[in-house]
């Protein structure tokens, strides 16, 4: 018996709503990277993308463990000396609290032209309001 390998083009993607209030931010970050991949299909293939469109609501408000709030940084790093920044959790919640989650996400999938591509299918929202109602997209459960 054969296995089953999807094709590109073979799988219609469907839109998924994920409300990010209360939710924390690892355990949310693996549910969103798992529906990009299409790990969540019993067609999924590794080296296609099977995955689904991700819309993210209310990134302002998603939950960390322990002090993470006061201590998590995000370092950037320009290439020259001295040129290394470091940056709270708090301020990037009240500056761009979109980058908290799509960093956590970038993080769970592999460093490939696939991915970078997967990502491209992840649209995230501080509020609760987007502009994908169109592709009607279906709250997630799981």
């Amino acid at each position: 018996m054969k296995s089953y390998l999807a094709k590109t083009g073979e799988i219609e993607p469907k839109w998924y709503v994920i409300d990010a209030e209360g939710e924390v931010l690892g355990r949310l970050a693996v549910k969103i990277a798992n529906i990009l991949r299409g790990r969540h299909r019993p067609t999924y293939t590794p080296h296609t993308d099977t995955g689904d469109f991700v819309v993210v609501l209310n990134a302002a408000k998603v939950a960390v463990t322990g002090r993470k709030e006061e201590q998590k940084k995000y370092m950037f790093y320009s290439g020259y000396f001295g040129n290394e920044k470091y940056i709270g959790l708090k301020e990037f919640r009240n500056r761009k609290p979109e980058f908290i989650i799509e960093n956590a996400v970038k993080g769970m999938l592999p460093r490939n032209r696939l991915a970078r591509a997967q990502m491209k299918k992840l649209k995230i929202y501080a509020g609760t309001e987007h502009p994908h109602e169109a592709q009607n997209p279906v709250p997630y459960e799981g």
